[in-house]
Parts: C-alpha cells; structure tokens; sequence
C-alpha cells in the first residue's frame, strides 16, 4: 500500500514542501529546527497516510505534525527552554490541523523572503537562501546558479542561517518604512526564482513552469504590497513578457529551440499585452528608471517584432548600453555583445566577447562560450569554433541544452 501511496506522496511533497517549510520556520522561529519538522512530518506522513488516506489538506496536516513533534521532542531538551520557549509559549495553544484555516498561514513564503533579504546579509546570501529555503532549489542547484562549488554554496548558506539566528533577525514584512531598503534585495530574489525557473541549471527540463508562476505570484503581491513602483512593475513586466515565449523556447521534442527559430504564433498574447501595459506604467512614472524596467524594455522588442530579422536591433543595442550603466556585470556584457552582433556582425561581437574572457569571470557560464563558437563559426575559424563549444558542452549542466551543443558541435564536422 505505501507503494500506491508514493506517487501522490511525492507530488504532495514537491507542491507543500516550500509552503510547510516556511510556515514551520514562523513557527519554531529556526531554520535548522523547522526543516527537522518538516522531515518528521513526512515521515509521518508515510507511516500513516496509507492506512488513514491523505487528509483534505496536506499542508496544514504536515505543518501541525512537523510541529508538534519537534515541539514534545525538545520539552526533553536543555536547547528547548533556550532557543523555543520564549517565542513557542503563545504558540502552544494553536488548532489543530483539521481547525486550520488559509487564514493562519498568510503568506509565509513572502514573510521568508523578507526575512532571507534583510540587510544585516550580503546581497549574495540573500538570493541564495531564498533560493534554497523559500523555493526549495538544492543546494548544488543553487551553487551552479552562481557558478560556484557545491561545498562553498553549503557554508555560505549554513553562514546565513546562523546570521539570522544570531543576529535575532525577525519573521515578518517589515513595517512600510522600512519596506524601501529591502526592496531591491528583495526583487532581486524573486527574480533569481524566475531565472532559474525559466532557465534551470541542471536536469532534463528547459523550463520549470511551477517555479515561473511561483515568481510572478510573488511579484504581483510585492506589487500589491508597494503599488505604482517602477522597479516592481518592471520586473513583473520581464517575467511576463520572457514567459509568454515559453510555449515556443521548447520543440515537442522538448529540444531547445533559439529565440530567431521560435514560432511566434505560439506566444501568449494575454501575457505580452499585460507585460506591455506594465512596462509603459513603469515608464510613465516620475522615479529613477529601474534596471528590470530597461531589460522588460528589450524584452518588448524580441515580442513585438514579427521575426527576428524584424527585430529592432539597433534600439536593442542601445537599451543595453543604458542597462551597462545601471547594471554593469559580465551577463549583461555578454548580451549586449550578441546584440551587437545582429548590428554590427561577429567579428565586432566576439573582440567583445574575446576581451570578457579574458577577465575569467565567466569560465564555467556555457553561454559565453556558446556565444564564442557561434560567432567564431560565422567567420569560418572552425577548429577554435570546436574549441569553444566544447568548453560550453563542458560546463552546461541542462541536458536540452546539452543536446543542443553538441548537434552544433557535429554540424562543423571534424
């Protein structure tokens, strides 16, 4: 019976787990604590659901026997009167699960987050524990997410969770003055949570749909928490207008198809013409013009042309000229450089993109790379082309993308 149980179980597991997890952290007040309980809670879940079934609402039945457990376990314990008692006493009379309404969560994912933002972390900190404790990514997931080693991400993020103990840093949305001075941190993370949704960095998935629709659940209600903000309504306006290509970014063969191949009768027009209309309010508004404002501005661009030929790629250029300024980090570079090329060719592009290697700042981003050979193929110099899509093929971690490299890598023969 517990194998007829798995599958359900499994889902259950991956749809509750960041919900469970952050309201357990509320609770307990400790991050280490909190994802004790929720393996209790899925332990016991396994013992009993199959002979008891799986109750109406999981989350709330997880929630209550992660806690309650972890709870009886440190009545018996020296830590629990030093590290519990002072914020679990209140909590100690809350219902049970079956008397728990959608009211006593909130929005405990939004509480977390700013919780994992506050400015006590590095911006560095902030996005990766966001990442791994509100979203649920691994920890080698998150690690490849800002190119570094599994075991450096592990003590980054075993840094942070003792900061926020130590430091007694509180569970909540912070008052409305203070909101100001957690906000970029803040949409910084939501936007990390939409990258690596629509771009993964490991597996065999392009696109992490649920994670996409996770991030802009979050951006509308960052929106609704700070209304008429250029830099919210510019993101909320990328997210939309990069996911309405999401349809065509993947064959039926779930093979990577390019921006200039996609067939553009498949994207979303709902999500383009509210991505648009997000875009000219974030544009109208008398405040200092937004990096995601910028990059939404570009992504309006790739939509609106009816092919990429059609593609206004000089404004392009040149709205990634302002974006250097504002956000001057080797991605943008990188975009701004194959940009440049629909302009000014490949050879232009790859002096650019040939001066970026140089510096090492992105010798494990497969990107580069690929952008390398592209261009190096372009101009006829195929053994260095090989080269360079080689270093890409080794450093992507996607397996589309894998695929993808090394049908281009064959296409130049040997």
């Amino acid at each position: 019976m517990v194998d007829e149980l798995t599958l359900p179980f499994d889902e259950i597991f991956r749809r509750e787990a960041a919900q469970v997890l952050a309201t357990l952290i509320r609770l307990l007040g400790d991050f280490d604590l909190a994802e004790e309980a929720r393996q209790e809670a899925y332990a016991a879940a396994l013992n009993q659901w199959p002979a008891n079934g799986i109750p109406d609402r999981p989350a709330a039945w997880l929630i209550s026997a992660g806690r309650y457990r972890i709870v009886d376990r440190l009545r018996r314990d020296q830590v629990f009167r030093s590290r519990i008692v002072p914020r679990e006493i209140v909590g100690l009379a809350e219902p049970p699960a079956s008397e728990v309404g959608e009211d006593f969560f909130g929005d405990d994912r939004l509480r977390l987050i700013f919780t994992c933002c506050h400015p006590a972390l590095n911006a560095e900190a902030r996005v990766a524990l966001t990442l791994r404790e509100v979203c649920g990514l691994s920890t080698p997931a998150v690690a490849r997410a800002f190119l570094v080693a599994e075991d450096t991400m592990a003590q980054r993020l075993v840094r942070a969770k003792k900061k926020i103990r130590e430091a007694r840093i509180p569970y909540e949305t912070p008052e409305p003055a203070a909101l100001d001075q957690r906000i970029e941190g803040v949409l910084n993370v939501v936007y990390s949570v939409f990258t690596e949704g629509y771009a993964a960095t490991a597996g065999d998935r392009l696109i992490d749909v649920e994670l996409c629709a996770e991030a802009e659940r979050l951006g509308a209600l960052i929106d609704a928490l700070l209304p008429d903000r250029a830099a919210v309504l510019g993101l909320n306006a990328l997210m939309l207008l990069h996911d309405a290509r999401r349809a065509a970014r993947v064959s039926a063969q779930g093979e990577l198809v390019l921006l200039e191949d996609q067939d553009r009768r498949l994207f979303d027009g709902a999500k383009i013409a509210a991505g648009l209309n997000l875009v000219e309010r974030a544009l109208s508004l008398p405040q200092r013009v937004s990096s995601y404002t910028v990059q939404a501005a570009i992504a309006a661009l790739h939509v609106r042309a009816a092919s990429s030929a059609e593609t206004d790629w000089p404004q392009i250029v040149g709205l990634y000229e302002v974006l250097l300024r504002l956000e001057p980090t080797p991605v943008v570079e990188l975009n701004h450089a194959v940009a440049l090329s629909m302009v000014e060719g490949p050879a232009r592009a790859l002096d650019l993109l040939d001066s970026l290697a140089a510096r090492g700042t992105l010798d494990r981003y497969h990107l580069l790379h690929a952008a390398r050979g592209r261009f190096l193929s372009e101009l006829g110099r195929c053994g260095e082309a090989r080269e360079a899509y080689r270093a890409a093929l080794s450093t992507a971690s996607l397996d589309p993308e894998r695929r993808f490299l090394t049908l281009r890598l064959e296409a130049l023969g040997d």
